[in-house]
């Protein structure tokens, strides 16, 4: 059964836990259809402070190579130097720089995003589905995330022009965080 408890309980230290966690994204394709895809492979880590949630902290690496977006041609193509350059890059991380609470469930986060060598900031809305104890014993947070990039200022500018004008893949990319984490003993 998930609480909502008081928030000051929560504060203390969290691992992702990525058997109950996603990392995705989604592109326009072919300016007609949107792509979803996901990282399978990653590690992160909270700091929570129920008190103050300014003082709260996020740290994520995900392991490029694992992208899976249901097509093993595509994966092997945003591996390649056209995108990911994997065999160069194999990591991309996020270090937050400032949290904050916009009241309720809402909170934001700040930090920077590492891709291709590149780092810029990344602000991504979140917002908290509440903690639990799992039959295991462990106690669990869970928080849903959204934010929004342009690919290009990481340096991921592949393309291809379409005849009927536009580009096969969209310059917006769409990130998707749900997150689940466990209290650290």
């Amino acid at each position: 059964m998930t609480t909502t408890p008081d928030l000051s309980t929560l504060t203390g230290d969290y691992t992702v836990d990525p058997a109950h966690t996603t990392i995705g994204f989604t592109a326009r394709h072919a300016m007609v259809t949107n792509v979803k895809g996901k990282f399978l492979d990653f590690t992160g880590t909270l700091h929570l402070d129920g008190a103050d949630p300014s003082r709260s902290t996020a740290s994520l690496d995900i392991t490029m190579d694992s992208i899976d977006t249901g097509s093993p041609d595509r994966d092997g193509h945003l591996k390649s130097s056209d995108f990911f350059n994997t065999g160069e890059y194999p990591t991309m991380t996020f270090r937050s720089t400032k949290a904050e609470s916009l009241g309720g469930d809402d909170y934001r986060i700040t930090g920077d995003l590492s891709i291709l060598g590149t780092t810029k900031p990344l602000t991504i809305d979140l917002e908290f589905n509440g903690a639990a104890k799992d039959p295991f014993g462990n106690e669990r947070v869970g928080f849903e995330g959204k934010a929004e990039i342009k690919r290009s200022e990481w340096g991921l500018t592949w393309n291809a022009a379409l005849e009927t004008g536009g580009v096969l893949v969209s310059d917006k990319i769409k990130l998707n965080f749900d997150i689940s984490a466990i209290r650290q003993a």
